[in-house]
């Protein structure tokens, strides 16, 4: 996994965020800018898991009301060499799934009623060992974090827009035109740097939870699947914060669609081609395809 690249789109982002501050109130408005992003960072590191199954209306389950879901991921977080993260079920027909949470020590795994309902037990495997993965990654906190700052720095090209382009404000050197440009840009740069750190997580998450599954063919035919359904349902949850949408194993936002340079997710059938490849690299012509159904 690149970190380093992380670090510098998430450095790019926090520039971002200051680069409106100061465009708003000189050197004092970049440092409260500052301060407010370490805030609302502070606040996400803390109770985004917690927001987001709010959001989604998840009800948490364990051993005794679904066990065999539960036991699935006990099985796969021992693979994985992580601790059990807490397990929940959202009412919703699109098949979809998320991890969230701040480390592996506090991580939520979520999936729909239509994921349980549409795919195998051996696509299911799948899709849990991908959710892992990012918890093993430790993608759950960053997406929350460039989440965060992205949404913020919408915010503040608002207030930019409002309050920086004063005739008398000395400290914006940009003018009305250069504000006006920043306001309509910010946003736009901020979101192609979340939408690039989600695309890298995906595929580092599909390969890591190819290994953890054992079979790469799982997860391809589960992102199939997935694919299929998810532009035929409708998820309300999902239309109505969109901001969330990066969080999901395939994008649950209606009209997404190959790869482009505003797609919060790789193109499914990227997704597939390699996990096929990895699938021959590991097993050679002995593939264990999964079975199709429902898996319960």
């Amino acid at each position: 996994m690149n970190w380093t690249r992380t670090a510098i789109l998430l450095a790019g982002l926090t520039a971002m965020f200051m680069a409106i501050g100061a465009l708003i109130g000189g050197t004092s408005g970049m440092i409260i800018a500052l301060a407010i992003a370490i805030a609302t960072n502070a606040f996400a590191y803390w109770n985004s898991d917690k927001m987001v199954l709010r959001m989604y209306g998840a009800t948490e389950v364990d051993r005794s009301n679904a066990p065999e879901l539960w036991g699935l991921v006990q099985e796969l977080a021992r693979r994985a060499e992580l601790p059990m993260p807490r397990v929940y079920i959202m009412q919703n027909d699109q098949p979809n799934a998320f991890a969230t949470g701040r480390d592996p020590h506090h991580a939520a795994v979520a999936v729909t009623t239509g994921l349980m309902d549409r795919l195998s037990r051996e696509e299911l495997v799948g899709v849990l060992a991908h959710e892992l993965a990012h918890i093993k990654n430790r993608d759950t906190l960053i997406m929350t974090i460039t989440a965060t700052i992205a949404g913020a720095i919408g915010m503040l090209a608002n207030f930019a827009m409002f309050f920086g382009s004063s005739g008398d404000n000395r400290n914006n050197p940009l003018g009305m035109v250069g504000t006006i440009a920043l306001v309509f840009l910010a946003p736009i740069a901020a979101a192609l740097v979340q939408m690039a750190i989600s695309r890298s997580r995906e595929y580092d998450a599909d390969r890591m939870g190819a290994e953890i599954a054992g079979q790469p063919l799982w997860l391809a035919s589960a992102l199939e699947r997935i694919e299929q359904s998810a532009h035929r349902v409708v998820n309300d949850d999902a239309e109505r914060n969109p901001a969330t949408a990066h969080m999901f194993i395939i994008n649950p936002l209606a009209g997404q669609g190959m790869d482009n340079l505003f797609a919060t997710h790789p193109s499914t059938g990227n997704r597939i081609a390699r996990l096929q490849s990895m699938a021959q690299e590991m097993h050679g012509a002995a593939q264990e395809a999964p079975r199709r159904g429902p898996w319960g």
